[in-house]
């Protein structure tokens, strides 16, 4: 089961933004397993991952220099490791911030749907501080991102449609199959699926009601015809990224709920909540 908090912002965001709330819910588990946050310091933080390539490509000169030399930026993809523990990750994220902290965000991925803070311009936001706000706002907010990166992306037909391999190639980059990822996307969906969504009364406006009834049947929205995929922003191409957030990943996802419990043991710093267990 859900937790309800989660369950209650799944509707809500998939009421606003007209999507199969089962699926996001889907999307959300395989990259974060709908955990919200961690604590670090005491602070509940979104879950992070540090990407040094997109940190080497934003700096130039004495910063560059000295972010390579500190370990913390690289122009090869994968070549800085991100530490197992959300708290060594958030310290790693302070010390490229001492450097620049524009540049730090930026190269950062975050919040249960793991959204590069690069994309900020073109997912609307007025600044990678506002994307940041956002994540760091709590599981809807992490949610609003992740829905606005499939709306912008051109992914809510795939998703309504359930073509997972087109979806997870324009989620998860091309080498999604490496990482069996429109296959763990359908076996998620399943289990989801099988929850009663329509027994909860969302807060908020709607575009189109997921949630409304038609003769007794459940109202389905209408796509954008077509659903073509959104060309890439031109500041980000230079990035070498696979349409979304982690050149270099091999098609993987964050860490599952099972490594992050394991971190939560060896340091009780990063404590993970877990939001909401897959059911």
């Amino acid at each position: 089961m859900l937790a309800p908090e989660t369950r209650a912002a799944l509707i809500d965001v998939a009421r606003a933004f007209d999507l199969d709330p089962a699926a996001l819910a889907a999307v959300a588990s395989i990259e974060s397993n709908l955990v919200a946050h961690a604590m670090i310091d005491g602070r509940a933080e979104p879950l992070i991952r540090f990407e040094g390539h997109y940190f080497d490509r934003r700096l130039s000169g004495a910063a560059q220099a000295e972010a390579r030399a500190a370990g913390l930026a690289s122009p090869t993809a994968g070549a800085i490791r991100n530490p197992p523990s959300q708290a060594a990750r958030w310290s790693m994220l302070a010390r490229a911030r001492a450097i620049d902290a524009r540049a730090a965000d930026e190269s950062t991925s975050w919040g249960m749907g793991q959204v590069m803070g690069a994309y900020w311009a073109w997912l609307g936001f007025g600044s990678v501080q506002a994307l940041v706000a956002e994540a760091r706002s709590g599981a809807q907010g992490q949610l609003r991102l992740m829905a606005r990166y499939i709306e912008k992306a051109g992914l809510a037909a795939a998703l309504a449609r359930r073509d997972w391999p087109a979806f997870a190639r324009g989620y998860n980059g091309p080498g999604f199959a490496r990482n069996a990822y429109d296959v763990k996307l359908a076996s998620a969906h399943a289990r989801f699926a099988r929850l009663n969504w329509a027994s909860d009364e969302p807060a908020g406006p709607s575009r189109r009601a997921w949630f409304g009834a038609r003769n007794g049947r459940p109202v389905r929205p209408r796509h954008r015809a077509g659903g073509a995929h959104v060309p890439v922003p031109p500041q980000l191409a230079a990035d070498g990224h696979r349409r979304r957030r982690h050149e270099g990943r091999a098609g993987r996802g964050p860490e599952p709920a099972r490594t992050l419990a394991r971190e939560a043991a060896v340091d009780p710093s990063a404590r993970v909540t877990f939001a909401a267990p897959l059911c």
